[in-house]
């Protein structure tokens, strides 16, 4: 992560500085860019002392993500110190004892779902732990258990129709009926998430665990270990409810969770104190995830203090017009990946590219409803391997897998997905 924050600092001293003039939009109360208004500006290097500096402010401006971090982490800790997880997966194998590819299916639909209903990613880090052990137990390889859990809930989020962090915001942005094109994406959703099960399935088995530990009839779940896994679940629904209705943001989930990691200690017989101790040692497990965040943070504080993000715009977006509607399409989606490298916020780009590539679709005869698939297909896809997303590299710590052993398992099928993405793109024209 160090090594990305040097090497964007690099970059200011390489790419010309330019900024495009921005506006208030009062539908989304969220800045956006004017079509047209680019311009070159006195560039602004950003020094190796200000780079530095850009670590610790990384740190802080992620404050609420890092926060939600811990409080999650800290929860499900004192959760799993009830026993009320090792009691419930212990349930759950031995249901799926003669069906753990089933299983592994049914937890990725979930993860797929879940991504589509809210863009759940930052909320996985807390669940490695749990999602290990369960990976471990059914013969699958770590990697199997983050692929399944936060690969799963990133193709949610990209094809789904649903998300409020990527597909809402640019829809409203680019003036496109919100959920409309809703069917369209849901088959190309079921297309991609199902290849990306059945990938996993196949090739995600441990070779050092071929056969996996033998579940004994386990005993009746306990009456407390019964409501603390309600419990979770409704803090689930309860979140989901808030992100979508009530316009929750990081800090309203970290209230509920802390509220229920509080309320499962004391349900669990820990008492005051040996909760406290479990949101301590919690917090201690996912310290490192919180920095990995901060540090993503970080590198898009350099390019933004170079003023380099808009040129890199300019650069992808501005040749599209010129070119045939099937690669003009095509060139915006990939323009939507590369650009999601130094912007790993989806909101945030919606918000610097819609009105940028909205003009050009009218120009050139696209439908807009193109323009925001190429968009949502595009980042939210990259989401996987750039190394500026922050919940990427914090699940990747939690785990203890390399970013190198990530990247040499998921590219040939996120390869696929992008050949998924781009049908979808492509067929669009014609059919949206």
């Amino acid at each position: 992560m160090l090594a990305f924050v040097g090497l964007a600092t690099i970059l200011t001293y390489i790419i010309p500085a330019g900024s495009f003039d921005r506006i208030l939009d009062e539908g989304t109360d969220r800045e956006i860019v004017v079509e047209g208004s680019f311009k070159y500006v006195e560039k602004s290097p950003v020094s190796i002392g200000k780079a530095f500096l850009n670590v610790p402010e990384g740190i802080i401006e992620g404050a609420e993500v890092v926060v939600l971090i811990l409080i999650i982490g800290g929860a499900f800790y004192v959760v799993d110190k009830t026993g009320a997880f090792q009691a419930g997966l212990e349930s759950l194998i031995f249901r799926f004892d003669k069906a753990k590819a089933g299983l592994l299916a049914i937890v990725g639909v979930l993860f797929g779902t879940a991504g589509a209903l809210n863009g759940l990613q930052e909320e996985i880090i807390a669940m490695v732990p749990v999602l290990m052990i369960l990976t471990k137990r059914i013969g699958y390889t770590k990697i199997a258990g983050v692929a399944i859990s936060l690969g799963a809930a990133l193709i949610g989020g990209s094809f789904g129709p649903s998300n409020p962090f990527s597909v809402i915001i640019a829809q409203k942005v680019a003036e496109v009926p919100v959920f409309s094109g809703g069917m369209y994406r849901m088959v190309f959703l079921n297309l991609a998430l199902s290849f990306w099960i059945i990938y996993i399935i196949r090739t995600g088995k441990d070779q050092n665990n071929l056969e996996p530990i033998k579940s004994d009839k386990p005993a009746k779940l306990s009456n407390s270990h019964s409501i603390i896994l309600l419990l979770v679940a409704l803090t689930f629904t309860v979140m989901i409810y808030g992100l979508t209705n009530w316009e929750w943001d990081y800090n309203e989930m970290s209230a509920i969770f802390f509220a229920m990691g509080l309320a499962a200690g004391i349900i669990g017989k820990l008492g005051i104190n040996g909760t406290a101790r479990a949101y301590s040692e919690g917090f201690a497990e996912l310290v490192f995830a919180g920095i990995i965040v901060g540090l993503a943070r970080s590198i898009y504080l350099v390019l933004q203090e170079g003023q380099i993000i808009d040129t890199v715009i300019y650069g992808l977006f501005n040749p599209l017009e010129n070119l045939p509607l099937a690669l003009s399409a095509f060139g915006m989606m990939l323009a939507q990946a590369i650009l999601h490298i130094p912007v790993p916020s989806t909101s945030g780009q919606a918000v610097l590219t819609m009105p940028l590539l909205t003009p050009i679709a009218d120009l050139i005869g696209i439908s807009r409803q193109v323009v925001v698939l190429a968009y949502q297909y595009g980042a939210g896809i990259m989401d996987m391997v750039t190394p500026s997303n922050g919940g990427l590299m914090a699940i990747l710590a939690a785990a203890g897998i390399s970013y190198k052993e990530w990247i040499q398992y998921a590219w040939k099928p996120i390869l696929v997905l992008f050949i998924i993405a781009s049908t979808s793109v492509i067929l669009g024209i014609y059919l949206l």
